[in-house]
């Protein structure tokens, strides 16, 4: 005899237990991806149960909604949430699906009166933007910072606010008020949460359209043979490489869609650069010396050896002109007596041992 199908409780207690454990999990692990796609099947086939059921109508209020019922409200966001975070081979696809699921959650809590109306005017300015979503359209730095500030104390609100539900509905005999004020402070945290990751959407959506559009420019055009082949080629092949702090260098992308380097590459990071950096002087170091610089100014014509007339041939001393030999006796006697006066090093007054 075939096993009965899951409820819907079973599944949707089955997804969000291993939801938790997800969290725990390392992205890279091949069990993170099973995990993955395990929460996903149960939440597509909790979807289908409750259109099957009719869980939700149109034609009720808030109130008509059962406590138990109300944390299926949630199903949209959570399926959401787990294909934003599957990275597959369609990655547009995959964004694709999950801003149509963030509106199905919206759309369906706007129904009943569940937004705030400051939420409410974010959802009217997404139907209006859904290609180009941002919380903070202004490129005002003071108004950016000042609507960051606000979601960021009503997001830390909400967390405490269910922190303390949670607490609550753990006791024994728990009211039922309390289960349902739950669910309610989860519902407001996850439409917090469903803006933050629709303008997360609309920023990785640009990216990957550059890098679609950007695609033919990577394919080289066909060598001519007939074109004088440039002797230094081999060099930019060898000497090309660039660092991941160096990217678009050599101009296009590094990696494709499906991650294949497109050029040469090395991997380093701000930490490496700096730990090779430790040593080195903050001044830019001589590249050559004093006499390889004075040389090759030389070999320029900068410099002209001997200058002025130091070359020109000096006229041969007159032996009979007495005068002439008298001032030169009396130069060098006075200069033997200067030096004999003011002897090497007298006047290093700092120095002097």
């Amino acid at each position: 005899m075939d096993n009965p199908a899951p409820s819907l409780r079973e599944l949707f207690t089955e997804a969000k237990a291993r939801q938790d454990e997800l969290d725990t999990l390392d992205p890279r692990n091949s069990r993170f991806n099973e995990s993955l796609q395990s929460i996903i099947d149960n939440l597509q086939q909790c979807r289908q149960l409750i259109r099957k059921l009719a869980l939700f109508s149109a034609n009720e209020e808030l109130e008509d909604i059962s406590t138990q019922d109300l944390q299926y409200l949630t199903v949209d966001y959570l399926l959401a949430d787990m294909k934003v975070r599957a990275y597959g081979t369609d990655r547009e696809s995959s964004l694709r699906e999950a801003s149509e699921l963030f509106e199905s959650y919206l759309t369906r809590l706007d129904h009943y009166g569940l937004l705030e109306p400051s939420d409410r005017q974010l959802y009217e300015q997404f139907l209006e933007q859904r290609a180009s979503f941002r919380i903070v359209p202004s490129n005002n730095p003071e108004e950016k910072r000042k609507i960051k500030v606000a979601r960021f104390q009503s997001e830390r609100s909400l967390k405490q606010k269910l922190e303390y539900l949670r607490n609550e509905s753990r006791k024994l005999n728990v009211d039922d008020e309390i289960i349902r004020k739950l669910y309610l402070a989860e519902i407001e945290l996850f439409v917090n949460n469903t803006f933050s990751s629709l303008d997360m959407i609309t920023q990785e959506s640009e990216i990957l359209s550059q890098m679609r559009q950007a695609e033919p420019s990577r394919r080289e055009p066909p060598q001519d043979h007939r074109a004088p082949v440039r002797s230094d080629d081999h060099l930019d092949r060898l000497d090309g490489q660039v660092t991941m702090s160096g990217l678009g260098r050599r101009g296009g992308p590094l990696l494709d869609p499906k991650g294949k380097p497109l050029q040469p590459f090395t991997l380093t990071d701000k930490r490496t650069q700096l730990q090779q950096g430790v040593f080195r002087p903050g001044h830019n170091l001589p590249t050559m010396s004093i006499d390889e610089y004075l040389e090759e100014e030389r070999r320029r014509g900068g410099i002209v050896d001997g200058g002025g007339n130091a070359n020109a041939p000096q006229p041969e001393p007159d032996e009979d002109d007495m005068e002439q030999a008298d001032a030169a006796t009396m130069k060098a006697r006075e200069w033997d007596n200067f030096v004999e006066a003011n002897p090497k090093g007298a006047g290093n007054t700092i120095n002097r041992g």
